[in-house]
């Protein structure tokens, strides 16, 4: 029996107790199946769209009960898959529904990635009109979301306009700052920084700004409480408060770049670029009066601390441990990413040179390497 020959109601049903449409998936109980062989989930809009789909051929196919992913629905699609590829009507309000669902499958550490129909055509259309092969084509060209959003956003924009570009960026730093990963959130800010012709630490400024106070605010660059850092990070910024040769140890690192990839490392990224000197009392004060009260407490609460007899190796420990968790985030994406379905050859060799690459700065950062050396 066909998905279309099944009598389906002409509207969506309505909540009850028994029934809610922010936690069902349509077409989920006949896709499953090609979902987790695909390890990629197209998603729709319409339940028309899904069946004339799966009855194309195309069956790793979900569509929400709603216009926009719920978080919900964004974990159970996360049970099955890695990769979520969009494919919502070529209009305005496709486009939004796309933005809408954003939130949901991030926080769900999905890839998202949005697959273009022609102006006038959805799903439906476009596999009865032109077929299964043209509708893959699409898939296959499928933009990362955030690809997809800025191309979209700068071509319907004025980029000779310094207002109109005023207000771009800071509608790119908006969606950018809901982006929790540290290494996606390099990477984006890698590209939207190059499409709008500024720095990096330029927009990640813009991004702060967004995140704490908004723009247009009078308050300090570290008036934003941070939240609260974890042991190592926490053990590192007591270190670089205290002891001057390890504040001149962390300053000899690639702090900045390795810092950024670390969740909470804003109080010691802080301390490290602050001009604070451990054994200047009114360098201390100065520091002190930048910070939120949030975190004028958590560094007072340092400065009441001992400092430990070894610092010299202390530091050296608990920074190796953090370049050694950096690698090892790299090492797990890069295996997630060449486990990802349709990729090119030359994508795979790539992913397959940063694994090996990867491998090895561990291992050359491995304790029992360093006791060899």
């Amino acid at each position: 029996m066909s998905l279309r020959s099944v009598s389906w109601p002409n509207h969506v049903s309505p909540e009850t107790s028994l029934f809610r449409k922010s936690k069902v998936l349509f077409g989920l109980d006949k896709t499953k199946r090609s979902l987790i062989e695909a390890n990629c989930a197209i998603v729709c809009e319409g339940q028309i769209d899904l069946i004339s789909l799966f009855e194309g051929g195309i069956t790793n196919v979900v569509a929400s009960q709603g216009t926009a992913f719920t978080e919900d629905q964004a974990r159970v699609l996360k049970r099955y898959v890695n990769e979520v590829v969009l494919c919502f009507d070529a209009d305005t309000p496709g486009k939004k529904a796309a933005e809408r669902s954003l939130d949901a499958l991030l926080q769900s550490d999905l890839i998202v990635r949005v697959a273009e129909m022609p102006a006038g055509e959805d799903p439906d259309s476009l596999v009865r009109q032109k077929g299964k092969e043209e509708f893959e084509k699409r898939i296959a060209r499928a933009q990362t979301f955030f690809d997809y959003w800025i191309e979209s956003e700068v071509a319907t924009s004025d980029s000779n306009s310094l207002g109109a570009k005023m207000q771009l960026a800071r509608k790119l730093a908006e969606t950018v700052s809901r982006v929790h990963d540290p290494l996606m959130r390099g990477e984006v800010v890698s590209k939207m920084s190059a499409r709008l012709g500024v720095s990096p630490a330029d927009f990640e400024t813009l991004l702060s700004r967004q995140k704490g106070e908004g723009f247009g605010g009078s308050q300090g660059l570290h008036s934003q409480a941070s939240p609260a850092p974890r042991h190592d990070i926490a053990m590192l910024s007591l270190l670089a408060l205290r002891d001057e040769e390890a504040r001149d140890f962390l300053h000899r690192q690639n702090w900045r770049e390795i810092l950024a990839q670390v969740p909470n490392a804003e109080i010691l990224v802080c301390i490290l670029e602050s001009e604070l000197r451990p054994s200047d009392a009114a360098s201390l004060n100065a520091f002190m009066a930048t910070l939120s009260a949030t975190d004028e407490g958590l560094v007072s609460s340092w400065l009441l601390q001992k400092v430990p007899l070894n610092a010299g190796t202390m530091v050296g420990k608990w920074w190796l441990g953090i370049r050694q968790g950096v690698l090892r985030r790299h090492l797990e994406v890069a295996k997630n990413q060449i486990k990802l379905p349709r990729l090119t050859t030359g994508d795979v060799v790539n992913l397959q040179k940063e694994i090996l690459d990867l491998q090895e700065q561990l291992h050359e950062l491995s304790p029992a390497r360093e006791a060899d050396s």
